[in-house]
């Protein structure tokens, strides 16, 4: 998108871009313009997720793997200087290298899940418009019309082609159930052996009780101005949020769009947990 290309902006305070929904005055057209041509390196490791789905966890896990000193002193950076992130990246903007270089991490979170969460965050920060009434939110979120779009897109478009990049796919309930094995399994991924005592301190230093205790994996503590001083940027971290919310009547609706949009995908989610 050049600078002749015309935003239009949204009722919910986002614009869109190559079929995603992004924050103005957070999402810069100038740095995304720039991703399709980024110079992915060999050593390269990008986190892929919609947003909601376990893109803080995964970047903590990885600073933990990567900088050593996270273990024992802590950092004086925000996880996000120290691991990267793109939940901007869809099948229309992806570094064209990455499909030769790097490897990538893929997340995918029930989409239940994911709705009420976002659903908090959009009441939570101050660069989104609230939407104090979930189901009316919750038509938006079928619809596609919410931060980064359709769910049911950017998850059907990834597994579509993740034949094409170095990958590993998971869901973020299987790393619910099993911490360690999802920490050894992206540890294996990335070539890195690690001894029980280090995967056990990864284990206890990458709960959410440390994180949410731990201002640098907080952008509510990083950036306090863009939100709202009630709640928290790492809520819960829990699975089957989406019960205390939906009801019978939304769920049921909920999931007869989901095997409409999902019924060809060989992807399935833990949804009893």
């Amino acid at each position: 998108m050049g600078e002749k290309q015309k935003i239009q902006i949204t009722a919910l305070g986002l614009f869109p871009y190559k079929g995603m929904n992004l924050i103005r005055g957070v999402h810069q057209v100038q740095h995304l313009d720039s991703l399709e041509t980024f110079e992915i390196r060999d050593d390269d490791i990008v986190v892929v997720t919609y947003p909601r789905s376990g893109t803080t966890w995964t970047q903590y896990i990885l600073s933990l793997l990567y900088h050593e000193d996270q273990m024992t002193e802590g950092s004086n950076k925000p996880i996000q200087e120290l691991v990267l992130q793109q939940q901007t990246i869809n099948k229309n903007i992806r570094p064209q290298g990455l499909r030769e270089k790097g490897k990538v991490i893929y997340i995918a979170r029930n989409p239940k899940d994911v709705a009420v969460s976002l659903f908090h965050l959009q009441n939570f920060t101050k660069v989104l418009k609230s939407e104090p009434d979930f189901n009316t939110f919750l038509n938006q979120f079928l619809k596609g019309e919410v931060l980064g779009g359709s769910w049911f897109d950017h998850v059907a478009d990834w597994y579509a082609h993740k034949d094409e990049f170095d990958i590993l796919s998971m869901t973020y309930e299987d790393m619910i159930k099993d911490t360690r094995g999802a920490i050894v399994r992206i540890s294996n991924f990335l070539g890195k052996k690690l001894d029980d005592q280090t995967i056990d301190t990864i284990v206890d230093k990458s709960s959410f009780k440390n994180m949410k205790e731990d201002p640098q994996a907080r952008r509510d503590k990083q950036h306090p101005a863009v939100f709202e001083q009630s709640g928290s940027f790492i809520r819960k971290g829990k699975v089957g949020d989406w019960k205390i919310m939906f009801t019978v009547a939304q769920s049921e609706g909920f999931d007869q769009i989901y095997m409409e949009k999902m019924k060809d995908l060989a992807l399935e989610f833990d949804w009893k947990l």
